[in-house]
């Protein structure tokens, strides 16, 4: 894709929040790009392709979680001043994302694709991963990608008997049941769950309630 000439700003409100998507501001020289703003929580994410590998029967596509401590307004101490491996939790939001864009890629792709989300800014209200899944789908089609999106990612959390949409750290911290569920207009590519004690039509009932709600961005 070409370089985009002007910036593009899109706010969509989503239960209560504002989430600003910024087109054409960073990353100009990567391939598509997109700042995911909700809060105080920001997430660049960009999406590189490269040239078609031969003898392999897979799809090359890499995806990668940073998440330094600057986002949260930290610097690392010592004499090197360095942050070391990437810790449990940026390993599993990396597979959060790479689960709901694989399947919509086409099977004859061969392509080197590579898909980075990092956290620029963190608060104590908005968790980046379900931002970095619905920006990783956007920076993919501003890649001129073969990609069947746009897709989105949404959870939703339970705190009593009260089903919340994106909830916060807390709310989390709280709730019975973790829910991520991501997906298309045509339906339901990816679901993520954790939960304590949950009956089986509390679980069916928010996964309804999910996949009615991404399409509200």
């Amino acid at each position: 894709m070409g370089v985009i000439e002007q910036a593009i700003d899109k706010t969509v409100s989503f239960f209560g929040r504002d989430i600003v998507f910024s087109i054409g501001t960073f990353a100009p020289q990567a391939s598509g790009s997109v700042l995911v703003q909700c809060g105080e929580t920001a997430v660049l994410v960009t999406a590189m392709r490269g040239s078609a590998r031969d003898g392999i029967d897979f799809l090359p596509l890499m995806v990668d979680y940073e998440e330094r401590l600057y986002a949260a307004g930290r610097i690392p101490g010592g004499f090197l001043r360095r942050e070391g491996r990437p810790p449990e939790r940026a390993v599993l939001i990396s597979r959060l994302i790479d689960r709901p864009l694989r399947p919509l890629f086409p099977n004859w792709l061969r392509d080197d694709i590579q898909v980075v989300a990092t956290t620029m800014s963190l608060d104590e209200k908005v968790p980046p991963d379900v931002l970095a899944v619905t920006g990783a789908s956007v920076a993919c089609l501003l890649a001129g990608l073969p990609f069947e999106g746009p897709m989105a990612g949404v959870r939703v959390g339970l705190v009593g008997d009260e089903f919340i949409i994106n909830p916060t750290y807390a709310e989390v911290e709280v709730g019975d049941l973790d829910l991520v569920v991501a997906g298309t207009e045509n339906g339901v590519v990816m679901v993520e769950a954790g939960a304590g004690n949950c009956r089986k039509p509390t679980c069916s009932k928010r996964s309804s309630l999910a996949t009615k709600r991404w399409w509200r961005w």
